[in-house]
């Protein structure tokens, strides 16, 4: 099941219908593997952590919300970006949880603890010598599905079921 989850996420982002400058299609992080995520990540108040390719923010929300860390979303899509900041500020986490609207290949990430990523392997590979140069020390990164080809993990997390009969593997990294 999850081989055929995973191949129809990549024929996603390969069907889109227009040119794209996105690093992934937008297919949100099941609730309950974003709590894994973050879990695996030992996420911790106060810590400065980015979701990049935050979609609708729901990592970014949690992380401020529930892990009382500092978080930070990355988002290229106008929509989704909208969507995110409405709901961070419906919700009243406007001092901890905030969206980026621009290119995650293009920020600066050496203030973060802990980044979040779910994105195609081929976008892991074109941001992993941008985060080997600014992470600090001691900084973790989540993996979701998909690994970094030139870095060899800490933690490897296979989940069976997501609740919704869905599998996934998490990939935990540290500098």
């Amino acid at each position: 099941m999850r081989s055929l989850c995973l191949a129809v996420f990549c024929l996603t982002a390969l069907a889109q219908d227009k040119p794209t400058d996105k690093l992934a299609p937008y297919y949100p992080t099941p609730e309950t593997i974003v709590e894994k995520m973050l879990q695996l990540g030992g996420l911790k108040a106060g810590e400065k952590m980015f979701d990049l390719g935050s979609g609708d923010g729901r990592i970014v929300i949690m992380a401020a919300r529930k892990y009382k860390a500092d978080a930070t979303g990355v988002e290229f899509d106008d929509a989704l970006f909208k969507q995110s900041m409405d709901k961070i500020k419906t919700l009243g986490l406007s001092a901890t949880a905030r969206i980026i609207h621009g290119d995650l290949l293009k920020q600066d990430y050496a203030s973060a603890d802990l980044l979040t990523v779910y994105l195609l392997p081929m976008s892991n590979d074109k941001l992993s010598p941008i985060l080997e140069k600014q992470l600090k020390k001691g900084a973790r990164v989540v993996a979701h599905d998909f690994e970094f080809s030139a870095w060899t993990p800490v933690k490897v997390q296979d989940i069976d079921d997501d609740g919704e009969g869905r599998s996934h593997r998490l990939y935990l990294y540290r500098r």
